[in-house]
């Protein structure tokens, strides 16, 4: 049997590779601290899933939801940025439910693309979005984050050569790999730049609310005029511990919300409707149980900077996600030192370079498990470190 060309010559996605080391070794008996993957390892509150059995308890629930998603959970989006970032949204145009963010994005950037079309993506950055623009017949067009900028994107060191060729940008912050987190001057300076060069700005917000003491992360949508060329994608993933329930919306931009609401009607039929409403719930909520998160990651956090400032090992406290994004020790690559905490300590890292070419030099730890198991792998790393 043959595949196409673009599945073809698509890398596997580096998290299964991950996976089935994983299994692997477990097989042999070891014990595999995972750190890799950032699936939270929280548990989804109770009234979240009381909600969900008391509406799977409906009959009329299990029929076909509305292709746009149900009133119940677009209202709840509509209301959640009103309270939370004071930016005004028109149901029937501005908003979309998803089946997981990850998802709408690979749809969206179908449904903009033409074959060869460039997308301006962040380097490091999320593998998903490399890989979407491949199956879309699309170019990936890098451009650089460094530390020595937190992160934030230099958006004056565009060449114009990489600008002529694109047709989107892509930004997410809370930034996934590295923890960073900009100010609303960031996004204005984003809504500029796609205003000037015609670019559909499109940003991912998976953790908007994962942050610490008294950070917010700002909205793109909080600024002037975003909504004309822009648009910013949800999910209760991160924040409510849903990563199975896959559950998300995009909002913004009306042009390109239709543009994804024609591939999708034409490829899902939203998600179970009792999904979609306890989402609602969780949205309507009053987020104590995000603090409440927040307050374990940031514990989390705590412990393995104190750690990895033990081991001599560089990083930065992040003021949002549940990752660090650490250094490598002198002398190894990324590659090579995510290999050497698997091969000696059982701890499975990503090296920086899953997430770009300018992720060398660095890895990505997830915190999403236990503090007992962040202690057991900090106590492991170090042995490795000093050779046994």
């Amino acid at each position: 049997m043959q595949t196409s060309k673009q599945v073809q010559s698509l890398p596997a996605y580096l998290f299964s590779v991950f996976h089935k080391k994983k299994v692997a070794l477990m097989a042999q008996g070891i014990d595999v601290i995972d750190l890799g993957i950032g699936a939270p390892d929280l548990p989804t509150p109770p009234f979240i899933i009381d909600t969900l059995a008391e509406e799977a308890r409906k009959p009329e629930n299990h029929k076909y939801s509305p292709y746009g998603g149900c009133l119940e959970f677009k209202s709840a989006v509509v209301a959640f940025y009103k309270n939370h970032y004071e930016v005004e949204l028109n149901i029937d145009s501005e908003v979309l439910a998803l089946i997981g963010s990850k998802e709408g994005i690979a749809h969206l950037i179908r449904a903009v693309l033409n074959p060869g079309d460039g997308v301006l993506t962040p380097d490091p950055g999320y593998p998903v979005y490399q890989s979407a623009i491949h199956l879309a017949h699309g170019a990936t067009v890098r451009f650089p984050l460094d530390e020595e900028n937190g992160y934030v994107p230099k958006f004056d060191h565009i060449s114009d050569r990489d600008i002529d060729r694109s047709k989107m940008m892509l930004l997410n912050y809370p930034n996934n790999p590295t923890g960073g987190t900009v100010g609303i001057e960031t996004f204005e300076e984003a809504v500029r730049f796609a205003k000037k060069h015609k670019l559909s700005l499109i940003h991912d917000a998976a953790y908007d609310l994962v942050t610490f003491k008294d950070y917010q992360a700002p909205s793109l949508m909080q600024v002037p005029g975003a909504k004309q060329r822009s648009v910013e994608f949800g999910s209760l993933s991160k924040s409510f511990n849903m990563s199975g329930w896959r559950i998300g919306y995009v909002v913004g931009n009306q042009e390109l919300i239709r543009a994804l609401s024609v591939v999708k009607s034409n490829m899902d039929t939203s998600q179970f409707l009792p999904i979609q409403k306890a989402a609602a719930k969780a949205l309507q909520s009053d987020f104590s149980s995000v603090r409440s998160n927040n307050l374990t990651y940031e514990q989390r956090i705590d412990m393995m900077m104190d750690a990895l400032a033990d081991m001599n090992i560089s990083a930065t406290k992040p003021r949002g996600t549940f990752f660090v994004w650490a250094k490598v020790p002198e002398g190894y690559t990324s590659q090579g030192f995510a290999e050497k905490m698997l091969d000696e300590a059982g701890i499975i890292i990503t090296p920086g370079t899953a997430f770009g070419q300018n992720g060398e030099g660095y890895f990505r730890i997830s915190l999403s498990v236990p503090i007992e198991r962040l202690h057991e792998a900090t106590l492991r790393m170090k042995k490795a470190m000093k050779g046994g």
